[in-house]
């Protein structure tokens, strides 16, 4: 994802990855922290960049690309492109009663490749982590979930992009049907846990949010 001079197809966001659409129009570039994307990364005792200017390079619904004008940590003036989401990251981990990891498939257009995933979406600002994964379980596969826990959260590209992820194991699972966004073409599997974390490892799942999400889960096992 580049900080500056996307391409126009982006402005057709896909809805499966961003989520609806809820930001409110006209953002101040010095608007408030979000709490919940400030929470999830620890805070720095000092911040050597100062910001001098924003404006913004391209805006479509579902993000928007700052460009700044900075002092950099060696004093020296700078820019700095960041690419803003309307929308939280948000994914799920779905396990069954057997041990079995729920995977959504789909082509992914930025990387033209097709992706193993679990399933994901975005978590608009009105609506809470919880709330938004349940919503991305049941629109993707499907299936609701009797309990939730919180698996953690990430910074999932932080030299480029403020966007934060929350993610949660749904375990308890009913099946249901599936009512996928016109932008998703999806296929779901089920995997043994210990198949879906070797797929984390050599390369068949790629997505940053499913390793998180998988691997996470993998460690607190071990605790």
């Amino acid at each position: 994802m580049r900080p500056i001079g996307l391409p126009s197809c982006l402005d057709h966001g896909p809805d499966a990855y961003h989520g609806p659409v809820s930001r409110p129009r006209g953002r101040r570039a010095d608007a408030v922290t979000d709490p919940v994307r400030h929470d999830a990364v620890p805070a720095m005792e000092r911040d050597p960049w100062q910001r001098l200017t924003r404006r913004v390079a391209y805006e479509n619904p579902w993000l928007t690309v700052w460009h700044d004008e900075v002092i950099r940590p060696d004093g020296a003036p700078g820019i700095y492109g960041v690419v803003h989401f309307a929308n939280r990251a948000i994914g799920v981990l779905a396990i069954d009663d057997g041990d079995r990891v729920l995977l959504v498939g789909q082509h992914r257009y930025p990387l033209d490749a097709y992706s193993w995933e679990v399933p994901e979406g975005g978590g608009g600002p009105d609506e809470s982590a919880l709330d938004a994964a349940r919503r991305e379980l049941v629109e993707e596969t499907g299936y609701v979930a009797g309990t939730w826990r919180e698996l953690g959260r990430a910074a999932l590209s932080n030299s480029v992009t403020d966007e934060l992820a929350i993610f949660f194991v749904a375990t308890d699972l009913q099946g249901g049907t599936a009512s996928p966004e016109g932008t998703e073409e999806l296929q779901a599997r089920w995997v043994p846990f210990d198949e879906a974390l070797a797929m984390t490892l050599d390369g068949r799942i790629s997505d940053a949010l499913s390793i998180l999400a998988i691997q996470r889960e993998a460690l607190t096992r071990r605790t």
